[in-house]
C-alpha cells in the first residue's frame, strides 16, 4: 500500500508522541499495524438495469481497549490509505476520551449525490452483507460519516439483523431515534467542539462576548458550533462551504443563512455580508477559527496568514504537521481533532450503551454527560501539555498512545 498524504500526517504525529513516550521499535510497529483490513466487492444493480461493481473498505486498526468503532464514508475520492489513517485516528480519539473502543473506519468510493435512494440502499445492503462476519455490537460498530446518514445506518442495522434473525440495534450508532438512536447524536460533534472552545477561551482569558468566529464547513458540525457560540455572545463573522461563503465583520445573520440554504440556495449566494472564498477565510481577522470541512485545509501555504487565537479542529486531520509547527511558533492554540471533534463518538458510545440496556436517557442527561467528558478531556490534555512542555496535539496523542500501550501490556501477547 502506498503511503499517501493523510497516512504520512498520521504517522508523523504518532512518531512525535512515541518519541516523547520513549516507545521501543516493537511497540511502535505493533501500534502502527492494523488488526484487519477488508477490501470487498460490492456488486449493485443500478436503476437502469446495469451491474456496477463498487469497492468497499473496512479497516479495524486496534481492538486492545474494546470493539472497534468508526464511521462509514461515501465519497468519490476516498481511498484505502485515507480510511487507514482515519481508523488510526479513531483509536487515539477513543483512547483519549476513555471510551472502551478501538478505532475503525469504512468507506465506498462513490458519489452518493448522483445515486438514487434505491441504488444507495442496494449498495449499502450488499456492503453490509460482505462485511457481516466482521461487524457486530461486540466486534466493530459502524456509524455515519461523510456522505452517510441515519437512513444508511438503518439499512445496515436491518441487513445485519435479518441475517442474525433478531433485531440488533447496537450494531451501528447514528440511527433514527425510532430504531434505537440517541437524542443529541446528530449535533454531538458540534456540541463537543463548542465545549472545548469555551474551555480554551477560559484558558486564554478570551471573553466570548463579542469574540469573532470564522467557520469553514457549514454542514451539521459547522452549523451547530455557530449556533452555540452565538448563544455565548460570539459574532460569527464568516462561514464557508465547498464553493465559498459569506463574511460580515459585525456578525452574520445565521437565521437568514439557514433559511436560504434550507430553501435550496447556495451558501455563497446568500445576500448577507460579502462573498468570500475558502482561501480568503483563513486570512480573516478572528479570535476562533473552526475548520469543520475536510482534511488538509490548514497547510504551510496558509498557516502564516491565520490570525485566530484558537483553532478548534471540527474536521478530521484539517491541519498538516508543517502548518502545526507554524501555528505553534505564532502562538495559536490548536485544539486537535482527536479532542475537539470527539463529541460525536462520545454520544455514539452513549447510544451503544443505551441500545445494549434497552434503556434510553433524556437529552438533558446526554448533554450533561457530554459536557463533563469533554471538559475533563480538555483539562487532562492541557495538564499533560503543561507537564511535558508541548502542544495540545502531542499531549493528546501521548495520553492516547500510552493508554493503548498500557492496555497491550496488561493483556499480554497471545499465544
Amino acid at each position: 500500500m502506498s503511503v499517501s498524504q493523510p497516512v504520512r500526517h498520521a504517522l508523523t504525529q504518532f512518531e512525535v508522541a512515541a518519541d516523547r513516550l520513549g516507545l521501543d521499535a516493537g511497540n511502535r510497529r505493533r501500534l502502527l499495524a492494523c488488526d484487519r483490513i477488508l477490501i470487498v466487492s460490492v456488486p449493485t444493480v443500478m436503476d437502469d438495469g446495469r451491474l456496477h461493481v463498487f469497492t468497499g473498505y473496512r479497516v479495524q486498526h486496534n481492538n486492545t481497549l474494546g470493539p472497534t468503532k468508526g464511521g462509514v464514508r461515501y465519497h468519490p475520492d476516498v481511498t484505502l490509505e485515507e480510511v487507514t489513517s482515519l481508523a488510526m485516528l479513531m483509536t487515539w480519539k477513543c483512547a483519549l476520551m476513555g471510551l472502551p473502543y478501538g478505532g475503525a473506519k469504512g468507506a465506498i468510493p462513490c458519489d452518493p449525490r448522483a445515486m438514487s435512494r434505491g441504488e444507495l440502499e442496494r449498495m449499502t445492503r450488499r456492503y453490509t452483507t460482505e462485511i457481516f462476519l466482521f461487524i457486530g455490537p461486540d466486534v466493530d460498530i459502524p456509524a455515519p460519516d461523510m456522505g452517510t446518514d441515519e437512513q444508511i445506518m438503518a439499512w445496515i442495522m436491518d441487513t445485519y439483523s435479518m441475517q442474525r434473525g433478531v433485531t440488533v440495534p447496537g450494531v451501528v450508532t447514528g440511527k433514527p431515534l425510532l430504531l434505537g438512536g440517541s437524542l443529541g447524536r446528530r449535533e454531538a460533534t458540534g456540541h463537543g467542539v463548542y465545549y472545548v472552545a469555551v474551555e480554551a477561551a477560559k484558558l486564554l482569558g478570551l471573553t466570548l462576548e463579542g469574540a469573532r468566529v470564522a467557520i469553514q464547513g457549514y454542514g451539521n458540525v459547522g452549523r451547530t458550533v455557530a449556533q452555540q457560540l452565538k448563544r455565548e455572545g460570539c459574532r460569527i463573522v464568516a462561514v464557508t462551504g465547498s464553493r465559498g461563503g459569506r463574511y460580515q465583520p459585525d456578525g452574520l445573520d445565521l437565521d437568514r443563512l439557514l433559511s436560504h440554504v434550507a430553501e435550496g440556495g447556495r451558501l455563497e449566494e446568500c445576500p448577507v455580508g460579502d462573498r468570500i472564498t475558502n482561501a480568503e477565510l483563513f486570512g480573516l481577522p478572528c479570535d476562533i477559527l473552526v475548520p469543520a470541512a475536510v482534511g488538509g485545509q490548514v497547510t504551510a501555504a496558509n498557516a502564516d496568514r491565520i490570525r485566530a487565537r484558537i483553532l478548534a479542529e471540527g474536521a478530521n486531520a484539517p491541519t498538516t504537521p508543517e502548518a502545526d509547527a507554524i501555528l505553534r511558533d505564532r502562538g495559536v492554540l490548536v485544539i486537535p481533532d482527536i479532542l475537539a471533534n470527539a463529541g460525536g463518538v462520545t454520544v455514539s458510545y452513549f447510544e451503544w450503551v443505551q441500545d445494549l440496556q434497552f434503556y434510553f436517557w433524556t437529552e438533558g442527561e446526554i448533554q450533561q454527560r457530554l459536557r463533563e467528558i469533554m471538559r475533563q478531556a480538555f483539562r487532562r490534555v492541557h495538564a499533560m501539555a503543561e507537564k511535558e512542555k508541548t502542544d495540545l496535539r502531542t499531549a493528546a496523542l501521548m495520553i492516547s498512545v500510552k493508554r493503548v500501550v498500557d492496555g497491550q501490556r496488561l493483556r499480554g501477547l497471545y499465544p
